[in-house]
């Protein structure tokens, strides 16, 4: 059998190192090209059947293997990727795993859970580094170290495409023509730094539809925090000259914007024009303000991310600064998910690859220990972002003390953390305690709807854990069936754990049993599992009525060993007094000041929370719904146009065919389709 039967090539091999768009298509093409699929080698004939062992199959793929840089994925029998890693040479790196000896116990898990492996070539090594941190964010294996909290940063963004550039946060992908600055921590910190550059620099935030329909200057420059220029108070030649030295700002010539607004307003007092003077003595104060809430600024190092791992009871926290224009623009602390026995540097080496994989990176990377390939790394980001990255780990100076106060915040953070774990933890002891558990929760379902009279209706699902809230597992059901009576309770209830069931059923399969979950507690000592899948307990809002209709729309799936409980709000609604319902038992109260009663009622609010802000945002939504975007060949400029001549969509509903014709950018032919639409019963 040949090697491209085998492994899927690069198309040739003195390709370019990959951009971020080429390891996006390349991982594409590894997870769906049939070619990358290594199918288990033959069996010798008349070889009686035996359990082939993970050292087995993999010493079978050696053989095959080309000694080119490559990606290689190790699967269970089930398919699911247990693992993704980067070789400078395929056939030596995997030969590695077909060894017995000097193998963790993780790594020997691993082994034994695989049944199959997939290799992708490319034509560098760093190519497969690259593509390596793309398939681990994508796949999420679980014996790979995991990057969690994955949001993308926001940005400040300062157009380009308007005569009068508009100042604003930004978060996705940069399609819009402007300058964007960042990544900033948190968008906190985003809108606070906005805020104090409008009263720095007075620039508009307003959208363009607003600043094309003003025809008076709006609150914002009454308070001076915005130059109008929308009605003309100020001319597009001053604008630019404030948007310039917005720019400048932000890229780090603070001091030279200082010095020119000092000048005016020394310029502004001689010439008794006070008025004048005291609008720059307020601009200069502003800028004192961004600067003296920057906390920690270097003083010789313009543009950074520091990076400070520390580990400590088997978790690990990485602390990520971001210095740019010599400001710090705020940190944040990641919990990766890796294997207790993985050490700083091979949690800090798999978290800064996988960090970059959709992110812009600096010119300089700060790191608290040396990390494996560090050289190879720098090289791949440098041939990602199209500029010299440097990856350092300073010894002394202004460098090192960067690093030391971000590593100082990670043990604090991480601290934090272990503490937050342990009384999470004895509190879920306390829910199995309380409610007759088998073990302890850690999964636990919370369900809630929110409706007006039936309007809008959207059930809610949150979720939690070891660690706290899972979020990311909140899920949001819009009521969409037509026979559910406006504000039955019942109704809602029932179509949303028989979507959420329904769904959990088909991807995951039944629940498993008290010993499977066992087995996987036991696994998950050597390598680290995926969230649950299954609720271990099912919390409901209502008495012993909800109840029993939940037990019934479970049972009519098949699932009748799920543990729930009902909790009724108690007389008057007064918190602390709630009745516990759980099947099989008479109802009972909690005391007045039990941690478990305080955890349950936290868990009801979040998810009436939860569910009341997704009720909001639906309604919203369906507010702001003007009834044009329905109609064909109606788009943003002619709804624009007409909602500009006529004030409210519900004029233009009643405007007669002459009236729309007035409008500018109205044809005779889109004007009878509008009065048409809305006027299909006429005549």
């Amino acid at each position: 059998m040949s090697d491209e039967t085998i492994t899927s090539q690069t198309d040739t091999p003195d390709a370019p190192l990959l951009e971020a768009e080429q390891a996006d298509q390349m991982a594409d093409e590894a997870l769906t090209s049939e070619d990358s699929l290594v199918p288990e080698g033959p069996q010798t004939a008349g070889e009686p059947e035996k359990r082939r062992t993970g050292f087995d199959i993999i010493a079978d793929f050696v053989r095959r293997l080309p000694g080119s840089p490559g990606v290689y994925r190790m699967l269970n029998a089930n398919g699911d990727v247990l693992y993704v890693g980067k070789a400078k040479n395929l056939k030596k790196r995997v030969t590695n795993y077909s060894r017995l000896g000097n193998q963790t116990n993780r790594i020997l898990r691993m082994i034994q859970l695989t049944a199959s492996m997939e290799f992708v070539t490319t034509a560098t090594e760093t190519e497969a580094l690259l593509l390596e941190a793309n398939l681990i964010k994508r796949l999420r294996p679980r014996f790979n170290v995991l990057l969690r909290d994955d949001k993308s940063f926001p940005y400040i963004l300062i157009g380009e495409d308007h005569e009068a550039p508009q100042i604003a946060k930004h978060r996705g992908a940069r399609k819009r023509k402007a300058k964007y600055y960042g990544p900033f921590a948190s968008a906190s910190a985003v809108n606070d730094t906005i805020n104090a550059l409008q009263k720095a620099f007075l620039l508009r935030t307003c959208t363009d539809s607003v600043y094309e329909s003003r025809t008076r200057p709006c609150l914002l420059h009454q308070i001076k925090r915005c130059a109008a220029p929308c009605t003309g108070e100020i001319s597009p030649e001053g604008y630019a000259e404030l948007v310039k030295e917005a720019h400048l700002f932000l890229t780090g010539k603070s001091q030279t914007v200082r010095k020119e607004i000092s000048e005016r307003m020394q310029e502004a007092s001689e010439q008794l024009d006070f008025e004048r003077a005291a609008i720059y003595r307020d601009r200069l104060a502003a800028l004192s303000h961004i600067q003296s809430h920057q906390g920690i600024n270097p003083q010789n190092t313009e543009e950074a991310d520091v990076f400070a791992c520390y580990q400590d009871g088997g978790q690990t926290c990485i602390q990520v600064f971001f210095f740019r224009t010599g400001q710090n623009w705020g940190n944040r602390a990641y919990f990766p998910k890796a294997d207790k026995t993985q050490d700083e540097v091979e949690v800090l080496s798999a978290f800064v690859a996988q960090f970059y994989d959709n992110k812009p990176c600096p010119r300089l990377v700060l790191l608290s220990h040396a990390i494996e390939e560090q050289d190879l790394v720098a090289e791949a980001l440098t041939s990602k972002s199209e500029q010299k990255v440097s990856i350092l780990v300073p010894q002394r100076g202004e460098k090192k003390e960067l690093v030391d106060h971000a590593l100082a915040n990670a043990r604090e953070a991480l601290g934090r953390r272990l503490a937050e774990t342990s009384s999470q933890t004895r509190l879920l002891d306390g829910v199995a305690e309380v409610f007759d558990l088998p073990a302890r929760p850690n999964r636990i379902e919370v369900y809630d709807n929110s409706h007006i009279q039936g309007t809008n209706a959207v059930g809610g699902m949150i979720v939690a854990g070891p660690e706290g809230f899972m979020k990311n597992q909140y899920r949001k059901f819009n009521i969409k069936s037509t026979d559910i009576t406006p504000g039955d309770d019942f109704g809602m209830m029932r179509e949303v754990l028989q979507r959420r069931f329904s769904r959990l059923l088909k991807e995951n399969g039944p629940r498993p049993s008290a010993s499977e979950a066992e087995e996987k507690s036991n696994v998950s000592k050597n390598g680290h599992m995926p969230d649950p899948a299954w609720p271990d307990l099912l919390l409901i809002d209502g008495g012993l009525g909800q109840l029993n209709a939940v037990r019934e729309i479970l049972a009519d799936l098949g699932i009748h060993d799920l543990p729930m409980v009902g909790v009724a709000k108690g007389p008057d609604r007064d918190a602390g007094r709630e009745h516990f319902f759980v099947p099989g038992k008479e109802s009972f109260m909690l005391p007045l000041r039990d941690p478990v009663l305080y955890f349950i009622q936290r868990l009801r609010d979040e998810a009436h929370r939860f569910a009341i802000g997704t009720h909001r945002a639906r309604r919203s939504k369906a507010i702001s719904q003007t009834g044009l975007e329905d109609i064909p060949g109606i788009g943003p400029a002619r709804k624009r146009a007409l909602l500009h001549h006529f004030g409210t969509a519900k004029a233009v509903r009643s405007a007669a065919l002459s009236d729309l014709l007035a409008v500018d950018g109205i044809s005779e032919q889109m004007a009878n389709s509008i009065h048409a639409y809305f006027h299909d019963d006429d005549g």
